[in-house]
């Protein structure tokens, strides 16, 4: 058991002046121990993946290192149900080859393969949000601290060229990641670049009436239903994001100490919540749809919908909340390898970005990800009787098992929503792409660590009851303290008795009998 365990604390210099980084606020463990779980347990899931492939594309940190880099950056997970550990661990040494060594310090990339709309070093700007969710449990924070610092200042001391071609939650990102590490150093410290970013927002894409507008491809998600590559629609995604970012850079103000910034950003954010409310819900789906640039409601249900619980955005008691129905409708968004990105009872699902890219239906990553984290936060954060943990275990279910392709572990782009195949799984840019999240869905999600800003320690796990007999995530940096979580229904399994329990430095913290929300002082 490890007790009295001492943190490193991480100083770094990005090579170029303008890129220099402030000193990390807090330490990052280097042992690679859990208190309860041992590293080596785990590490023949690494030896099996490197010898999944022939690595004819070797970046930062090559697959000989790959071992050695998670068992020093990567809590720890174990359950009796192997292929969500496989998987766990997969994402984990998938999302280290995307570490990229540049003149300017290290990126994440999305493809592996240069793809001819990137920015300088391969970089996309799309899934930025989702890459910053997922590295905020990595111990080390250099990697995603100087890839943000990449985008926004990697070009002369300005943002790269190419930043603003996708929509982006980088602020909410960025403040839910500090909810992690309370690293307040290095989030003011992007403050600045957060103000700046919304007002380039405000400029290109807001509409007379408050909205924001997007066409869909700039979305990452092109071929919808609801858009097109041209369309100025006012869509869920963009509004939504623009929320989030407003709440974040209004939280950054108030650490600062500046009240004015503070109520000018919370009045936007109030603003933007008003207006989704009223013009993108649609009373008769009882769904947010897309607000077409004729003022009209696309009137289609698709998955980015979901979108606005992502940032916890739509008020509670309104009856919003039954559109988490259509989670669970085969005519809506349930499928057999998990949900898709337009409702199925459309006569138009999947009829017209067949063979490009199709968000009118398929299933995507990128976006099952960010409906799970909606989902979570209405199972956290809503009082509401449309959904429950069984709904969120079974979609975690099928997105691991939709993971697979020619039966080993797998992450593409898109698959198909009855039979799993990925539909671009034969393509070399398709292997490894990093756009969406995983494993911070399994530790925020399932496990339920819940991040604050205060010193408690809240855990809610959407496992149900009688679904595993042991678990443990273990490893995990969290405010500067190592967190162990276990589950022991018989305490046999890891010989700390009974029931749920919570150790903070390997010291038990709280227990209970059965797993169920607890938040500890």
């Amino acid at each position: 058991m490890l007790t009295n365990f001492k943190y490193k604390i991480i100083a770094f210099t990005v090579l170029v002046a303008s890129l220099s980084s402030c000193k990390s606020g807090v330490g990052y463990s280097s042992k690679g121990k859990g208190a309860v779980l041992k590293s080596d347990n785990f590490k023949h899931y690494v030896d099996y993946f490197n010898t999944m492939e022939d690595e004819n594309l070797k970046f930062a940190i090559p697959n000989d290192s790959a071992w050695a880099w998670m068992e020093k950056n990567i809590p720890l997970f174990e359950c009796p149900q192997q292929n969500f550990e496989e998987i766990y661990y997969y994402r984990w040494w998938t999302a280290r080859k995307h570490i990229k060594k540049t003149p300017l310090g290290y990126g994440i990339t999305e493809f592996l393969v240069d793809r001819s709309y990137a920015d300088k070093y391969n970089l996309i700007a799309c899934a930025v949000g989702h890459h910053i969710n997922e590295f905020r449990w990595v111990h080390d924070p250099k990697y995603i601290e100087q890839d943000v610092k990449i985008w926004y200042r990697g070009n002369d001391g300005k943002p790269m060229n190419k930043l603003y071609k996708f929509s982006s939650w980088t602020a909410d990102a960025l403040y839910n990641r500090y909810l992690v590490n309370k690293d307040e150093k290095f989030l003011l410290d992007m403050y600045p670049d957060m103000v700046t970013d919304y007002a380039v927002w405000e400029k290109d894409r807001q509409r007379k009436d408050g909205l924001f507008w997007q066409h869909d491809v700039k979305d990452g998600m092109e071929e919808s239903l609801s858009g097109g590559r041209k369309v100025q629609n006012a869509r869920p995604t963009i509004n939504s994001y623009m929320y989030g970012n407003a709440m974040a850079i209004s939280k950054m103000a108030e650490m600062k100490g500046d009240k004015e910034a503070e109520a000018k950003f919370k009045a936007k954010a109030d603003v933007l919540k008003q207006l989704i409310e009223t013009k993108l819900w649609n009373k008769k789906s009882e769904f947010f749809e897309t607000f077409t640039e004729k003022d009209t409601l696309a009137q289609v249900r698709e998955a980015i919908g979901f979108i606005p619980w992502y940032f916890n955005l739509p008020e509670q008691n309104k009856g919003f909340e039954k559109a988490w129905e259509q989670i669970k409708d085969e005519k809506g968004f349930s499928a057999p390898f998990g949900l898709t990105t337009a409702e199925r009872r459309s006569p138009r699902f999947r009829t017209h970005g067949t063979g490009t890219c199709e968000w009118d239906g398929a299933i995507w990553p990128f976006a099952t990800s960010q409906t799970l984290t909606a989902l979570a936060n209405v199972l956290n954060n809503y009082n509401q009787n449309f959904v429950a943990k069984t709904d969120y275990f079974k979609q975690m279910n099928l997105y691991v098992e939709s993971q697979y392709y020619r039966g080993r572990p797998y992450i593409g782009e898109y698959l198909d929503e009855t039979t799993g195949y990925w539909l671009m799984g034969d393509r070399e840019r398709s292997r490894y792409y990093n756009h969406s999240t995983f494993n911070d869905l399994m530790i925020t999600g399932l496990v339920g660590l819940r991040p604050r800003a205060d010193e408690k320690i809240e855990v809610n796990p959407l496992i149900p009851q009688e679904k595993w007999d042991w678990f443990c995530l273990d490893n995990v940096l969290y405010h500067g303290n190592i967190i162990t979580i276990l589950w022991d229904k018989t305490g046999e399994k890891y010989g700390k008795g009974k029931g749920f329990r919570i150790f903070k430095n390997g010291k038990e913290i709280a227990v209970s009998e059965k797993l169920e929300k607890l938040v500890i002082e």
